[in-house]
C-alpha cells in the first residue's frame, strides 16, 4: 500500500473548480460561452493503446468531414473544427438549449514513438477515430559490465 499525503487545500481547490463551473454555466449557457482562445466547446474523447497503435476517438454528432480539420505538429495532435445552428429557432418560445455551437479544438501530445506520417482518420456516424501507429519502441540499451 503507497502512502499519500493529505492536502487540504487541494479539496479546496475541487470545490473552487465546481463553483466555478456551476456560475459559468449558468451565466452562459451551453453554446454561447466563447474562452480566450475564441473557442467554445471541447468535444469528448476517449485515447487509449493496443500492442500497435494509439487510439483517439472523438465525439462530433452533426458535422461533416469537411468541418473537422487534423493536423500534427512537433508531437502534437490537434482537431480543430466548427458546428454551426442551421435549424435556428427563430421563436421567443425556447425552453433549453443545450447543443454546443461554434469553434473547438482539442489538442494531445503525443509520445516521441509514434510514426506521424502514418497518421490514419476515419469519421463516420459523428465519430472521428485518429489511429496513431507506433514505431519501434526505443528499448533502453543493457551494457554489460566488463
Amino acid at each position: 500500500m503507497q502512502l499519500v499525503r493529505w492536502n487540504p487545500a487541494s479539496k479546496m481547490m475541487n470545490v473552487n473548480n465546481h463553483l466555478d463551473r456551476f456560475f459559468s454555466e449558468f451565466f452562459y449557457p451551453a453554446g454561447s460561452h466563447v474562452s480566450k482562445d475564441g473557442y467554445c466547446w471541447n468535444p469528448a474523447a476517449d485515447v487509449y493503446e493496443n500492442d500497435d497503435a494509439y487510439v483517439i476517438k472523438a465525439e462530433l454528432p452533426g458535422l461533416n468531414k469537411k468541418h473537422i480539420n487534423v493536423d500534427v505538429k512537433e508531437n502534437i495532435l490537434t482537431i480543430k473544427g466548427e458546428r454551426s445552428d442551421d435549424n435556428e429557432v427563430k421563436e421567443d418560445k425556447v425552453y433549453r438549449k443545450e447543443r454546443f455551437q461554434g469553434k473547438f479544438q482539442r489538442a494531445f501530445v503525443l509520445p516521441s514513438t509514434v510514426e506521424s506520417g502514418k497518421i490514419e482518420a476515419e469519421f463516420a456516424d459523428g465519430l472521428l477515430k485518429i489511429t496513431i501507429p507506433k514505431s519501434g519502441e526505443k528499448k533502453p540499451k543493457q551494457i554489460t559490465i566488463h
